[in-house]
């Protein structure tokens, strides 16, 4: 059984798709941070914590340098490991009053407000050059 467990988690893990999304986490993860430093949850020294962490795991995903595990299955798994890595238990608070649910789906929203303007713009370049092919063919 054990020969099918890598073949299972290449097959269940969404990392290759939503790693996409992990400028969208890590701004929504450290404004729900804030937040519980605002609400008295968390100290103000362990939400600068997290958002150092956070910060930190950003700046490797960009450099290239994060190394995204396909066994932890998807993005929110892959930036909080990284994260208890960096700054230990602290990390687990960031889950306080956010369900998994609750984080894709304001990743999700992120990422369709910054890429939906990147859409408009395409969708009026492919008009604009129709409209311009429809006059030369004239």
């Amino acid at each position: 059984m054990k020969d099918t467990k890598k073949p299972v988690q290449e097959y269940v893990a969404s990392i290759p798709f939503d790693r996409r999304l992990y400028r969208q986490d890590i701004e929504g993860s450290i404004a729900h941070a804030r937040m519980l430093t605002k609400q008295g949850i968390i100290a103000e020294s362990e939400a600068k914590m997290i958002v150092k962490g956070l910060n930190s795991i950003r700046k490797e995903i960009e450099r290239g340098k994060f190394q995204f595990k396909t066994e932890l299955e998807d993005i929110h798994m892959n930036i909080e490991a990284g994260l208890f890595e960096k700054i230990g238990d602290v990390a687990g608070k960031l889950h306080t009053a956010r369900s998994r649910n609750d984080q894709i789906a304001l990743d999700l929203r992120l990422f369709v407000k910054e890429e939906t303007p990147k859409t408009r713009e395409c969708k009026q370049v492919f008009w604009t050059s129709e409209i311009v092919t429809m006059s030369v063919e004239g």
